[in-house]
């Protein structure tokens, strides 16, 4: 992850609060990066490997829950969704929007009624793509 990006997000991620003596937490740079490394290598938390100096998988995956639970995701989607505005990299004369309703059968505080599949609980999620291709890897 380039300087420019990691100053983007750096300010959008929670302070820690203060600690005892004992172990410095691993860099939340380092920590974002092995979160992104799991996501992009589709593997499991276990297989993330330590020489690579992420952390362990168990404290990459505390800092993940311990970002989604302080809304660190949806301010950073927002602010990158700006960046590529102002940047020109979106076109907005073309959207596709799609949707989709997800049975959650254990319910939960983001759930609600399906108003297709006979009210049964469930959790509505979108998609919106820009008009702009896709650019290669």
């Amino acid at each position: 992850m380039d300087a420019e990006l990691w100053a983007l997000i750096e300010p959008v991620l929670p302070p820690w609060p203060e600690r005892s003596p004992g172990p410095r937490p691993v860099d939340d740079r380092r920590c974002l990066q092995g979160i992104l490394y799991v996501l992009y290598c589709n593997i499991g938390w276990q297989q993330l490997p330590l020489e690579l100096g992420f952390g362990s998988d168990q404290t990459c995956w505390r800092r993940l829950g311990r970002w989604h639970e302080a809304g660190v995701f949806d301010a950073l989607h927002h602010l990158l969704l700006a960046e590529l505005n102002v940047a020109g990299e979106l076109d907005w004369t073309r959207v596709c929007v799609d949707t989709s309703h997800v049975r959650a059968k254990k319910g939960g505080e983001a759930t609600g009624p399906s108003p297709v599949d006979h009210r049964k609980t469930g959790s509505k999620h979108h998609l919106i793509c820009d008009g702009k291709a896709p650019r290669s890897r």
